[in-house]
């Protein structure tokens, strides 16, 4: 037996740790400066997103795959409120199983060739509400929709609500944020960046409400489940970098930075896998999920379980971030 072949990646992965921690220090460090909280010219709304999320989750039926009508309903639900704000807003159609499902597209800024992606998704796993996965990163995107009319932007903005992020359909080329990056790609669109909103509503003030994929980062960002979480990779690009920078300027809320291999559990856990999957700069905005949040996938994630004040200020964060981009 070739001991080297074990004593390699068992070093290989410790100096990937003691990375990890390094950055998440720095990063806690950079994070902790004080900072004015920005002003922002047109603030969310928690009425509204009170109101779009017991649309999202009072329906008849649960809004996952086998439930196409409830969709399509919820789907339409989107594209209306879209329309009242987006320069232009279109259903994004195709075949899985002889079904047709539909993303639901609205851009800012038509004027400008390159875009920016912000996207989350509206379907749930199985029978459940799925507040916090996702009806809350589809209640962003709304309330996005709202705030970006009149904006005077440096990039177009394409607003996407996702269909098939969940099982049986994740890792698959059905996911819609599949479909919508293959499409980018195959028509050449110049692509500044992507950002997934998943899960942004469940927040926890009492020790030891936040776990971690490496228990000895709670070291560094501590175990009470109170901050917003920027998830991105190694070589992040131009994009991530920028609206990483300008979401912690934004002040908000408190929020941590997450620079990891994909290897590391959860990091990839969200449609902005299919956008590293195809060479774009791609990030994820969550709650850290499972990790915090223990109705993940499962039928006591309701409305009644989400922080609407802190999930406000994440869509300010959002937002300000985009409006700021250079």
């Amino acid at each position: 037996m070739n001991f080297n072949n074990l004593i390699k990646p068992a070093a290989s992965k410790i100096i990937i740790v003691a990375g990890l921690i390094f950055i998440a220090v720095f990063c806690f460090a950079a994070d902790c400066k004080d900072k004015p909280v920005q002003k922002s010219p047109v603030p969310a709304d928690i009425n509204l997103v009170k109101s779009h999320l017991t649309a999202l989750t009072q329906t008849p039926e649960f809004r996952n795959h086998k439930n196409i009508d409830q969709l399509n309903t919820v789907a339409e639900y989107i594209r209306q409120n879209f329309s009242k704000y987006g320069d232009s807003t279109a259903f994004q159609e195709y075949p899985v199983d002889g079904k047709i499902y539909k993303n639901v597209i609205t851009s800012f800024g038509t004027e400008h060739k390159k875009r920016i992606i912000i996207g989350a998704h509206y379907d749930v796993c199985g029978d459940q509400q799925g507040a916090d996965d996702n009806a809350t990163g589809v209640t962003a995107l709304l309330e996005l929709a709202r705030m970006l009319k009149r904006q005077k932007l440096n990039y177009r903005i394409d607003l996407v609500a996702y269909t098939l992020e969940e099982p049986p359909y994740f890792r698959t080329e059905n996911m819609g944020s599949y479909i919508h990056a293959k499409s980018l790609k195959d028509n050449h669109v110049e692509v500044y960046g992507m950002a997934s909103v998943e899960m942004i509503g469940y927040f926890k003030d009492e020790k030891n409400s936040q776990s971690y994929p490496l228990g000895m980062l709670s070291w560094v960002y501590g175990n009470k489940g109170d901050f917003i979480t920027l998830v991105k990779k190694f070589s992040a690009g131009n994009f991530v970098n920028n609206f990483t920078t300008n979401f912690k300027e934004a002040n908000q809320i408190k929020t941590e930075t997450f620079t990891a291999p994909k290897f590391v559990t959860g990091t990839d856990f969200s449609d902005h896998l299919n956008y590293w999957k195809l060479g774009y700069s791609a990030l994820m905005i969550t709650d850290t999920s499972f990790f915090r949040n223990k109705n993940y996938h499962e039928p006591t994630d309701t409305l009644e379980t989400l922080d609407l004040p802190r999930m406000t200020q994440v869509i300010d964060g959002i937002f300000l971030s985009l409006i700021h981009l250079k």
